[in-house]
């Protein structure tokens, strides 16, 4: 009974969304929501406004993109599967929850993955983030675009940490994903997966001792003045994508196709400006409280202490892993 009740529902909903996925109106004009969680100066909301303006722009008024920012629309999580469906139109949202949908993205997750930044925006704007982006399409998304995440730093209230070593034994906030868990504890942290919100008070009253994030986050968070050591070692630099449903995306036609597409590659540019500006008036701020950084010049003691994840997870990533050294 319970399954019957299911497929009459699940009938009902996709004839709902073939008559409204798109988002026409009734004067030809196609309006397309996007999802975005962070608030509206965030880097990048900065970039879907960005998008949303050029795609207008370009098609006379005739597709208009409407950014709901604050996570209005829901988490990333269900937003990834609310664009599946196509009920939300686009949506802006990190490697990380989207690894679960499409594993072959899971790889740009990996811990140290690439020798610098310069290597890493090489590789994603060209054939082999394409070809990534690509591997989303089985699961009903498209992906158009990568977005800058920065660098993730470990940071705590003990301690500066200078080499893995002084990470041992300290407990270290981390994602819930067994991949975040298993890069800290390689590293010499007690790896402890909780809530961002509870991140503060944990630290505060000295349920963990650290977590670690970008420096925006960091700074934005409040977490600095509990966690006063910072250390930039950027053991993740997993980004972001602009994503469209494919049944929204296959309703469009090849011209528009390639508007959005245009439009998602710039908006990346005005991205990674803010989300680079937003870096430098953090650290400011960070500094100005009296907070100690400690910048991570050699990475080799780092990457050895991770080779465990690699052993672990590489191989389900090595078709990935051996374009990726090409590219290096």
């Amino acid at each position: 009974m319970k399954k019957v009740a299911w497929a009459i529902l699940l009938a009902s909903l996709l004839v709902g969304l073939t008559a409204c996925q798109n988002g026409n109106g009734a004067d030809g004009k196609v309006v397309l929501k996007l999802a975005e969680n962070q608030p509206n100066d965030y880097p990048t909301t900065i970039g879907d406004k960005a998008f949303a303006e050029e795609v207008e722009k370009k098609t006379d008024g005739r597709i208009k993109v409407e950014v709901h920012a604050g996570g209005d629309l829901g988490d990333e999580k269900s937003v990834i599967e609310q664009v599946q469906l196509g009920s939300i139109h686009m949506a802006r949202v990190n490697v990380v929850p989207l690894s679960e949908y499409t594993h072959e993205i899971g790889v740009l997750t990996l811990p140290y993955l690439f020798p610098d930044e310069e290597t890493m925006w090489k590789t994603l704007t060209g054939s082999v983030g394409d070809e990534l982006l690509k591997t989303m399409e089985k699961d009903q998304l498209v992906g158009l675009t990568y977005y800058d995440s920065g660098k993730r730093g470990f940071y705590n209230s003990k301690r500066p940490i200078r080499t893995p070593k002084d990470l041992k034994g300290l407990k270290i906030r981390t994602h819930q994903s067994k991949l975040a868990i298993d890069t800290a504890n390689s590293l010499g942290a007690s790896a402890t997966p909780m809530s961002y919100e509870e991140v503060y008070s944990a630290i505060q009253n000295g349920v963990i001792d650290g977590a670690e994030n970008n420096y925006p986050s960091y700074f934005s968070s409040s977490h600095y003045e509990v966690a006063k050591y910072y250390t930039t070692d950027g053991h993740s630099t997993a980004p972001e994508v602009l994503m469209i449903s494919k049944s929204v995306w296959d309703s469009l036609s090849a011209e528009d196709q390639k508007v959005l597409r245009e439009a998602a590659r710039n908006s990346m540019d005005v991205q990674r400006k803010a989300w680079n500006d937003l870096v430098e008036k953090s650290k400011e701020n960070v500094k100005k409280n009296g907070n100690e950084v400690v910048e991570i010049k050699d990475l080799t003691p780092w990457r050895k202490a991770v080779q465990p994840v690699y052993d672990k997870h590489g191989k389900e990533y090595k078709q990935w892993l051996d374009k990726l050294e090409q590219v290096k």
